[in-house]
C-alpha cells in the first residue's frame, strides 16, 4: 500500500509558476514509477507527466512539454511537479499517481492515487 498526498496548489496569474509536491508512505517509493494527471472542470481526467524509475526516461502531455518538470527524490520519497509559464488552460486539480508496471501515460497503470490539488490560473 501506498499512501501519496499532495501540496502546493493554488491561484496563480498567468505566466506564474507552481511546484506541486507528493509525498508518499506506507511502501518503498523507489520501487514505483509516479505520473501527475489533471482534470479540469467538466472534462476527463488526462495525463500530464510521468517518470520512469529515477527519471530515466520523463514524459509529458504535448501542451505543457517545455513549460512541466517532473521529478523525485526519494530520499524524500516525493514527487515534483514544477509548473512554470501557466496557462489559464492548465487551470485543474492535480493528482499523483503510483505505478509498479505499465503504459506510463496509461490511467489503469496506476495503482494508487493521491487526493488531488486545485491549480487556478487567472488571466
Amino acid at each position: 500500500q501506498v499512501q501519496l498526498l499532495e501540496s502546493g496548489g493554488g491561484l496563480v496569474q498567468a505566466g506564474g509558476s507552481l511546484r506541486l509536491s507528493c509525498a508518499a508512505s506506507g511502501s518503498t517509493f523507489s520501487n514505483y514509477g509516479m505520473g501527475w494527471f489533471r482534470q479540469a472542470p467538466g472534462k476527463v481526467r488526462e495525463f500530464v507527466a510521468a517518470e520512469m524509475w529515477n527519471n530515466e526516461r520523463v514524459e509529458y502531455l504535448d501542451s505543457v512539454k517545455g513549460r512541466f518538470t517532473i521529478s523525485r527524490d526519494n530520499a524524500k520519497n516525493t514527487v515534483y511537479l514544477q509548473m512554470d509559464r501557466l496557462l489559464p488552460e492548465d487551470t485543474a486539480v492535480y493528482y499523483c499517481a503510483a505505478r509498479s508496471g505499465g503504459r506510463s501515460w496509461a490511467q489503469g497503470s496506476y495503482d494508487y492515487w493521491g487526493q488531488g490539488t486545485l491549480v487556478t490560473v487567472s488571466s
